[in-house]
């Protein structure tokens, strides 16, 4: 199975860009998820990514309140303020994801129970009422060559510039 999460990036990213897990840029997860390691599975997830992403680009996102997250409740996040529009790509995502016959990694974290946020990390954060543009979504492979020390950028959906 390939492993993949799709992401808002805050920080740019770009196309075939590989990072260590620990240094994520600024990201809101959208969905974390696998498919089958099937020919062109990839490529089809891409295309439908984009094809789901589209209308929500160009949205403008507001971050709430500090919160803790993690399973010890050790990471600080910054919520975002429920968007309709980040709402609706979430769940498109997860109609992409159960179509292409993949698995959604925290199902409790999915539909009424997504929480999104972004992470704050090496010092670098949002604040309670910062707007965040939604301009850029990207698929990431989360170990690339089954290196699971690192991850690649395998897609990138901007906004086109008017």
């Amino acid at each position: 199975m390939h492993n993949l999460v799709a992401a808002v990036f805050v920080e740019p990213v770009a196309r075939e860009q590989y990072f260590l897990r620990e240094d994520w840029p600024l990201h809101i997860t959208l969905l974390r998820f696998d498919l089958p390691e099937t020919p062109r599975m990839l490529e089809r997830c891409a295309e439908q990514l984009a094809e789901a992403a589209r209308p929500a680009l160009g949205a403008r996102l507001e971050i709430a309140e500090h919160a803790w997250f993690g399973r010890q409740e050790n990471l600080l996040v910054s919520l975002v303020k429920p968007d309709p529009a980040l709402q609706l790509l979430h769940e498109r995502l997860c109609g992409v994801v159960l179509e292409n016959q993949g698995r959604i990694a925290s199902v409790r974290f999915t539909g009424p129970g997504y929480r999104p946020h972004i992470t704050h990390h090496h010092g670098r954060s949002r604040t309670q009422g910062d707007a965040v543009a939604l301009d850029q979504v990207a698929l990431v492979d989360m170990a690339p060559g089954g290196d699971h020390a690192w991850r690649r950028v395998l897609h990138v959906v901007r906004q086109r510039s008017s």
